[in-house]
């Protein structure tokens, strides 16, 4: 069965156009190995298994860590798997299908963040890099916002006063 997600809204473009950041260090492949990289997208994704954002994802967590995996490890320095076997990420235009507002991005970040809070220890990150990586996670998710339901800096109003 092929997991195709339907889009209901239109699509909202986060205020500014992409991030303008600096990417995570490239020293980070080298540092850490590809097995670690692996097993900390599996960590991840076992995360969002249990988060309010499962439906987003196909049955099988395990199989679509391993996309995400690929797609770090060409991020941070290792050969670039996920374009060798999808193409070029081109990441917001994959993600437009599904209908991210920011609650999903702030639950999407703290699972990848309470991920991370043992990785030197778990998965070898390279402690020195660590900090670089999350402030790129930060900028990269908001790009991934692609639904304007009272999201900050949108104009809409959330009925909060």
């Amino acid at each position: 069965m092929d997991f195709t997600p339907i889009r209901m809204k239109p699509v909202y473009v986060p205020p500014g156009g992409p991030p303008q950041h600096i990417a995570p260090s490239q020293e980070i492949y080298a540092l850490m190995g590809e097995e670690n990289i692996f097993k900390m997208c599996e960590d991840f994704y076992r995360k969002l298994e249990g988060s309010e954002l499962r439906p987003m994802f196909p049955p099988d967590m395990v199989e679509a860590s391993k996309k995400q995996a690929m797609f770090i490890v060409g991020l941070v320095g290792g050969p670039p798997l996920f374009a060798q076997a999808f193409g070029p990420p081109m990441m917001r235009k994959r993600h437009i299908p599904f209908e991210i507002d920011e609650a999903a991005r702030q639950i999407w970040l703290t699972c990848f963040t309470e991920t991370l809070k043992n990785a030197v220890e778990d998965y070898h990150f390279p402690a020195e890099h660590l900090d670089g990586f999350i402030e790129f996670l930060i900028g990269f998710s908001a790009w991934m916002v692609n639904t304007d339901t009272g999201c900050p800096g949108s104009g809409q109003d959330t009925g909060a006063s």
